[in-house]
């Protein structure tokens, strides 16, 4: 069994103004961003991280880099943790795409919904479980970070918690925030944070569990 902190980005203007960042390079955190993301490292310094995986985007690596430094731990780039490819809506205001037809779609029906000229949300949350996947295999019993996108994030936590794709929206990821989740080999999950801004501790793993894991080993 793995445990996965997933550690949304620290702060950005885009995020500030209510734009999508998208794939745009350059986009890097700001004064608040940096503190947002100094104090996660400091939370999750009490976790044994024995890897570091982020999305490939300025914003994600920026906020690694603490996490790097208190766990003296290499950051490796995963392209498939980037953010969503938001095609023609990138670099857009929200207000603005608000009035669009299709936004109801992306927010009511997202399980149908592409980009224009960009990715469908399925595809989105496809290839991060499937590298999560990956990533517990390699891993396993030992605990790592990665450090994504609210919507990648949120759509990762839609899966495992078995909540079909279409409410996915209901999910709150905040910036710099840590979910956490334990991966066991016979296919169990468990959700033990989600959107957590406070101190965290190692989680321990519930006995039901940790009873049928050592049952099968």
């Amino acid at each position: 069994m793995a445990i996965i902190a997933l550690v949304r980005h620290g702060e950005n203007d885009w995020v500030k103004k209510h734009r999508l960042a998208g794939w745009i390079p350059g986009v890097r955190l700001n004064e608040a961003g940096r503190q947002q993301a100094a104090a996660a490292a400091e939370r999750l310094a009490a976790l044994p991280l024995t890897a570091l995986y982020s999305s490939p985007l300025t914003r994600c690596l920026e906020t690694a880099v603490y996490i790097a430094q208190a766990h003296q731990l290499h950051i490796t780039e995963i392209e498939d943790l980037g953010e969503v490819h938001y095609g023609k809506w990138e670099g857009k205001k929200i207000k603005k795409l608000a009035k669009k037809k299709t936004w109801h779609g992306v927010q009511h029906f997202p399980s149908r919904f592409q980009f224009p000229g960009g990715e469908s949300l399925h595809a989105v949350q496809f290839r991060a479980v499937q590298t999560i996947e990956k990533l517990n295999r390699q891993h396993s019993g030992e605990s790592i970070a990665i450090v994504s996108h609210a919507d990648l994030i949120k759509l990762v936590l839609a899966h495992y918690l078995g909540m079909h794709l279409d409410l996915f929206q209901r999910l709150v990821i905040a910036p710099a925030s840590v979910s956490l989740i334990a991966l066991a080999e016979n296919g169990g999950v468990h959700i033990m944070r989600l959107n957590d801004t406070g101190p965290l501790q190692p989680p321990s793993i519930p006995q039901q569990a940790k009873q049928k894991q050592d049952e099968e080993e």
